[in-house]
């Protein structure tokens, strides 16, 4: 662990977050929060390749880690370069709601550079992902669950978020995401629904026990009740246990994981680099 506590020292909290594999079982429940916003829906259904079957499903993985290893550890022109490509994907992504959802008629028109819509997306990530890292890897101090929220404001204004309406905290978050429902703004469309069903149970992992079932565990179970409720996905106070069992054996076995297992190569090499300037030992 010694290295660990090296490298927690001299990177980001959003860097020491994004750097663990087991972060990445936050982003299920993250997709289908951003899928709850019934735009944000019709965009994916009519333009991303989430039916497209296992083999673009895994690229759709590929080329989603690549980007986000790109922005939290990659040269200035890798970021340039990811950027500019989520920008282009953003830039293509325009249509009209096909029915009402919500407090939006049918024909609203959408398009994935609507500053709310960034909002939402950049926000339902970070949530995400800061309670898979809790809940999987070890607690975070309330001053570190602060930082990641504002870390990055150089980045998400490059990918168009309006700095002045970026979610700045988890309190903001809690509030932001009250004032969504309140509003009507979150309503689990149709296309949402057939959605769900391949990010809950995508085909490329049914046969593939037990990650399969810490997928849809993870996906469902972290989910909040009401949107859990409003999809149609059944969650036991038997699952909620198995969950929690889940939780205490993977925690368990990351305090004992190799780190060249456990954290993406790419973050690793910051910890390189930073011995290679600095003359720390990892």
């Amino acid at each position: 662990m010694a290295f660990l506590a090296q490298y927690n020292r001299h990177v980001t909290t959003g860097q020491r977050v994004n750097a663990e594999r087991l972060a990445l079982l936050g982003w299920g429940r993250a997709i289908l929060l951003q899928l709850a916003h019934p735009l944000v829906a019709a965009g994916v259904a009519e333009h991303s390749s989430f039916r497209g079957g296992p083999a673009a499903n895994v690229r759709r993985l590929h080329s989603t880690v690549r980007a986000m290893l790109d922005l939290s550890f990659g040269t200035p022109e890798d970021i340039r370069r990811a950027v500019g490509h989520i920008n282009a994907i953003h830039d293509r992504v325009n249509g009209t709601l096909r029915e009402a959802a919500g407090r939006f008629c049918a024909g609203t028109p959408y398009t994935a550079n609507d500053p709310d819509l960034l909002v939402w997306v950049d926000a339902t990530v970070r949530d995400s992902m800061v309670l898979a890292y809790e809940l999987f890897v070890g607690p975070l101090s309330a001053g570190d669950r602060d930082r990641y929220w504002v870390e990055g404001e150089d980045i998400t204004t490059a990918l168009r978020v309006p700095p002045n309406a970026r979610i700045q905290s988890p309190s903001q978050f809690t509030r932001y995401y009250a004032e969504m429902l309140a509003s009507r703004t979150l309503a689990v469309s149709t296309d949402a629904r057939a959605l769900a069903q391949e990010i809950v149970w995508p085909r490329a992992t049914r046969a593939l026990w037990p990650a399969s079932r810490l997928h849809r565990a993870t996906t469902v179970g972290l989910l909040p009740a009401d949107l859990r409720d409003a999809y149609g996905l059944s969650w036991s106070d038997a699952d909620q246990r198995a969950l929690q069992r889940w939780a205490r054996v993977i925690r368990a076995s990351r305090r004992l994981m190799p780190q060249s297992m456990a954290l993406w190569p790419r973050a690793r090499a910051v910890a390189r680099d930073h011995e290679a300037t600095s003359g720390t030992l990892y």
